[in-house]
This record gives structure tokens, C-alpha cells and sequence, in this order.
């Protein structure tokens, strides 16, 4: 079997396990299975310890190194549960995941912004479960789409496709049509999703993200820029427990001043502040296992 195959036919083999196992068993497990291979990969496990000490120190905060490595702990842990609950959600009903689910601040913002027509943009960072609160948007009438990087072989992107559009979310490839999709899709009054504080494509602006100027998407800015759509931020964190909560942000000023270019480069540093906000409410649920600052802090 070719190697592609391979790796398609363990992404589904591991999906289906998922989603027949009890989730008690199966949040344990990922959750335990992140935490040893986090202690066993030093670069990852660098990267997180790093991405956590500039959360926490950030305004001159004292680090505490052992509470720093329970931190980082908790982060594998965290990126475990991640992946095993994103896996679970096509098995479970709308009726539970609306049970589990909650968008605790700000549900007014998506709201005002849907009735305006104009489209809602969501800036995401890469915390707790975005899927869970994609999902949950679905059914409350507010269908997100949302980009992924594209996967190898395509099968498997379409695969994840498939069941991500069986929660209710629509994900398109994050290619050179991407932009174009969105746009259409916040023409029609639709509601899109960007995860937004790493830039994998290498082309984003400069932003001051806790304390140091770092490169972020520069995507939120620019479409809401050119269309005219509310843009918000929002976070959706695991817990209490095994359930799940969100936070929206009131609508970002996105006003234009004057330049295109200087326009995108102040909403990207306002939309860099809602970030930073969110991160800081749980930082242990960061799960960024790239480095994000050029230079480690002094501990």
C-alpha cells in the first residue's frame, strides 16, 4: 500500500475507534497520550515553554519555572483533548453537543452582525476546540466556514472535509482560491472563521503580539476591510469539565482612515490585542507548538 493510502487509512481507523469509544475513556486517552510525547519531544516541548513564558510574564509577571513546566504539561494535555474531541464530534447529536456547548460572552455581537447582512468575520486563535463552537454555530443559524491547510494525499482532505461538513462547518482548502471563496461567501451574509495567530503561509504583517513583533494572517483585516463585514475575535475554551464555552469580542473597529496597507496593519494590531486577551484567560489551552517569538525572554 502506497504510503498516502497508509496514512488515510489510519486517519480513519483512529476516527472510527474514536468515535465508538466512551469519551470519558477516549479525552483520557488522548489527553494522557499528548502528555508523554510532550515530555518526550524537546523541540515541541521548547516551543510551547517558550509561547507560555511570554503569555505569562507578559507585563513584567514573575515566571515561576515549576509552574511554568505544569503549564506546559497541561498544554499537551490539552492539545490531546483537542484532536480526540474534534474526532468524537461527528458521532455525537446535535442536541448534546448543544448541551455541552455555551457561548457564554458576546453571543449579541454575532447576532447584530448576521442581521446586518454585511457577513461576520471571526479571528481565532488556536485555543481549546473551534470545531465544537463551529458546530455549535451551525445550529443557531450561523453556519461557519472556515480554511484548513490542505492535506496529503487530497483524499484526505477531502475526507476531513466530509466530516467536518457533518458537524455543520464548511472548509475549504487554504489555497489561491481562498480568498476569493471567502469573499463570496461574506457577500452572501455568511460567517467565516480564521484562525489567525500563526501565519503558515509566511506572507503575514507585522503585529506586537505579548511584547514582541511577530508576523500574524493578515486575511481577517483585509476581507473585512474590503467587504465591509463585522469583524470579531472569539475563543471557544474546553472546560468546566468536559464542556465548553465562548468568548466573542465586541465588534473591531474596522473603519477605514486612509491607506489600504496602513488600514490592514492597524485592524491586524487591534485584532492581535483580542488575541492576546483570550490567550491570557487560559494559556494552558494554547496549544502552538511552533515558536512564535524570534528571541527567548530572560527567565
Amino acid at each position: 500500500m502506497a504510503p498516502f493510502s497508509t496514512r488515510l487509512a489510519v486517519f480513519k481507523g483512529l476516527s472510527s475507534v474514536l468515535e465508538i469509544l466512551p469519551e470519558r475513556v477516549d479525552v483520557w486517552l488522548g489527553s494522557t497520550i499528548a502528555e508523554i510525547i510532550g515530555k518526550r519531544s524537546s523541540a515541541p516541548r521548547d516551543n510551547l515553554r517558550e509561547n507560555l513564558r511570554r503569555v505569562l510574564s507578559y507585563g513584567g509577571a514573575h515566571v515561576d519555572e515549576a509552574l511554568l513546566e505544569r503549564f506546559v504539561n497541561r498544554g499537551f494535555s490539552n492539545y490531546g483533548r483537542y484532536w480526540v474531541e474534534g474526532a468524537k464530534l461527528p458521532a455525537l447529536s446535535k442536541d448534546y453537543i448543544d448541551k455541552r456547548f455555551v457561548v457564554a460572552e458576546g453571543l449579541e455581537h454575532l447576532r447584530a452582525a448576521k442581521a446586518a447582512g454585511n457577513g461576520v468575520i471571526v479571528a481565532l486563535p488556536h485555543i481549546g476546540s473551534w470545531e465544537w463552537g463551529g458546530s455549535h454555530l451551525s445550529h443557531i443559524d450561523l453556519t461557519m466556514t472556515a480554511v484548513a491547510e490542505a492535506l496529503d494525499p487530497p483524499e484526505l482532505f477531502q475526507w476531513f472535509k466530509k466530516k467536518r461538513a457533518s458537524v455543520g462547518i464548511d472548509i475549504e482548502p487554504l489555497d489561491e482560491h481562498a480568498g476569493t471563496v471567502l469573499l463570496q461567501k461574506l457577500k452572501s451574509g455568511g460567517v467565516v472563521g480564521l484562525l489567525c495567530d500563526r501565519d503558515i503561509q509566511g506572507n503575514g504583517v507585522d503585529a506586537e503580539l505579548f511584547g514582541s513583533t511577530v508576523t500574524v494572517p493578515a486575511g481577517p483585516a483585509t476581507l473585512a476591510l474590503r467587504t465591509g463585514a463585522t469583524l470579531v475575535a472569539a475563543a471557544c475554551f474546553a472546560g468546566p469539565g468536559r464542556d465548553h464555552f465562548a468568548v466573542v469580542t465586541p465588534p473591531i473597529d474596522t473603519t477605514r482612515r486612509g491607506k489600504m496597507r496602513d488600514d490592514v496593519q492597524r485592524v491586524t494590531q487591534d485584532v492581535t490585542r483580542e488575541l492576546e486577551f483570550l490567550i491570557r484567560r487560559a494559556p494552558e489551552q494554547w496549544h502552538v507548538l511552533e515558536s512564535r517569538f524570534a528571541s527567548p525572554t530572560v527567565a
